[in-house]
């Protein structure tokens, strides 16, 4: 039985899914993977549940309508480092986060003059 194609910007697609090296389809290996990935990546409402809802730096307060302009800042700058005590973030507003990486470039520009161009 042959599988049936059609074509997507001029390529041709099968409609049976592909197998990996192990013999398993994509699809099967993502449903195994998905729990680590959204484990690991759920550093942010771990760091609203422990912080609050909250701007560390100005102190503006969120609700759940405006949850969404709270941003997790990691503080060594390492966003792989997500310790379960919450030691590594800091709740920042979108305007405040904005600031705190745009200090660091300016602080790098100004220490660094020569790979500046000056």
């Amino acid at each position: 039985m042959r599988a049936m194609r059609s074509t997507y910007r001029g390529r041709s697609k099968s409609r049976r899914p592909k197998k990996t090296g192990e013999g398993r389809t994509v699809e099967e290996v993502v449903r195994e993977l998905r729990p680590k990935i959204s484990h690991a990546s759920n550093y942010r409402e771990r760091s609203l549940k422990i912080h609050g809802l909250i701007c560390a730096k100005c102190a503006r307060e969120f609700d759940h309508k405006t949850r969404h302009l709270l941003t997790v800042h990691h503080k060594d700058g390492n966003h792989r480092h997500n310790p379960p005590d919450g030691s590594n973030w800091e709740n920042l507003c979108v305007y405040c986060h904005e600031d705190e990486h745009s200090r660091e470039l300016l602080g790098d520009y100004l220490r660094n003059p020569n790979k500046n161009g000056r």
